[in-house]
């Protein structure tokens, strides 16, 4: 690595950038917390902005944009492949379920203690 003032200074350059877009991802998250969706919407939003931000600090903070190494680019690429099957089985077996009610066994049990105790 050069020290050279000029690319010190487009490094510096480039890691405000970055930051100044990390701090607006922070503030849609925030903003983001207060709209009214589902619960799988919610989940699809919230991981769109954390993985948007998370590629910001690989890329830039983490040097992997100037990174030539195939091994790396192959974990990278292996890590992401994991990634969406952690994320998809769970959302497979959620989706067997959707629209039908569940009740608890034990639903009605605080009630059956008030009764009870009377």
């Amino acid at each position: 690595m050069s020290g050279s003032a000029e690319e010190v200074k487009k490094h510096i350059d480039v890691y405000m950038k970055v930051a100044g877009a990390l701090a607006v991802g922070t503030v849609v998250t925030v903003l983001a917390s207060f709209v009214e969706v589902g619960v799988a919407l919610g989940i699809v939003i919230a991981l769109i902005i954390a993985l948007t931000k998370g590629s910001l600090v690989v890329a830039f903070f983490m040097h992997l944009l100037e990174e030539r190494s195939r091994a790396i680019r192959w974990t990278l690429a292996l890590t992401v492949v994991f990634w969406f099957v952690l994320m998809l089985v769970p959302l497979f077996t959620m989706m067997d379920h959707t629209g039908t009610p569940k009740t608890l066994p034990n639903a009605n049990a605080s009630e059956s203690h008030a009764e009870e105790a009377h």
